[in-house]
């Protein structure tokens, strides 16, 4: 990613939410050639001069100070997420050169930790959002008609963002598609603001700029939250309706691959309709694990 052009459109997009008024400026009512603050507007607000932002919105200075960036934040009314993204982009880290992409695997003891719990959901992700791993009842809810075994081969791995955008079976488990797509970017953005180094990541994101109308509209206008936890309301296509409540955890490995968890609060309809799909999960598993065995019995 082009770190001084996304602070640019970053800056850029911030400054065209506010009007005059919201400020505190005064509105003259004269037609304003731009949506928004104008450039001289937001540098009076956080107390710099209008070539220094000029400079720094174009890109031209990687050394904006600490109580600049808390200048234009708070001229801009920045969340802390939006806040930290800021930083992210105005201080990229030093270019070094590119080292090939290497496939991740997820530990073995993470692999047996998600397995270990089989009445909770679980998939392991990556930074970009590939999956790793899921333990059965994470690939039931989330992707019942993609082999099971797909995380384990590189080139074959899913994708949840590129799912969320590409695929209409994922596009159809979400009974608010627009939130989940606005959520999901929203964190890539803070990702890849955090890794403009990352060809990987680079690649996946023009490839769904590419693909996806609704992803290029999106991203366009620059949404930045970090999401580690809520609610996500689905409609299963095998039982029905749910609201599960989920947790990203990091893992303390230094790797960035994260534990993705769903729960829903006990005795509650989700709470039943998770236990279902539990139920069907484990009977599927146990009807195929006897497949072979009958198939042995018929050749004798």
């Amino acid at each position: 990613m082009d770190t001084p052009t996304a602070l640019g459109d970053f800056l850029r997009n911030r400054r065209a939410r506010l009007q005059p008024e919201d400020v505190g400026l005064p509105n003259h009512g004269t037609r304003r050639r731009v949506p928004g603050l104008r450039r001289e507007e937001l540098a009076l607000l956080a107390g710099v001069s209008i070539t220094y932002y000029t400079h720094l919105e174009q890109g031209q200075s990687a050394n904006a100070s600490d109580s600049v960036l808390d200048a234009l934040a708070r001229a801009l009314r920045l969340t802390p997420d939006e806040h930290t993204h800021l930083r992210d982009l105005a201080r990229p880290p030093k270019a070094k050169r590119a080292a090939p992409h290497r496939p991740e695997f997820v530990r073995a003891t993470t692999r047996r930790l998600i397995d270990s719990m089989p009445q909770v959901p679980a998939v392991v992700l990556d930074g970009r959002n590939d999956v790793l791993a899921w333990n059965t009842l994470g690939h039931a809810l989330l992707a019942g008609h993609l082999d099971v075994t797909s995380p384990d081969t590189p080139a074959d791995r899913p994708n949840l963002t590129r799912m969320l955008f590409l695929d209409p079976l994922t596009r159809e488990l979400y009974t608010d598609w627009k939130k989940e797509a606005r959520v999901a970017l929203a964190a890539m953005r803070l990702v890849a603001g955090r890794n403009p180094q990352d060809g990987a990541l680079a690649e996946l994101i023009g490839s769904l700029m590419l693909q996806s109308p609704d992803f290029e509209g999106l991203w366009s206008k620059h949404p930045v939250r970090d999401c580690t936890v809520g609610t996500k309301a689905l409609h299963h296509p095998v039982v029905g309706p749910m609201t599960l409540d989920f947790e990203n955890l990091h893992l303390a490995d230094n790797t960035g691959h994260r534990m993705l968890l769903y729960t829903a609060p006990a005795g509650s309809p989700s709470d039943a309709a998770l236990s279902l799909l539990s139920s069907l999960t484990e009977e599927a598993s146990r009807a195929r694990s006897r497949e072979p065995r009958a198939a042995a019995d018929g050749r004798r």
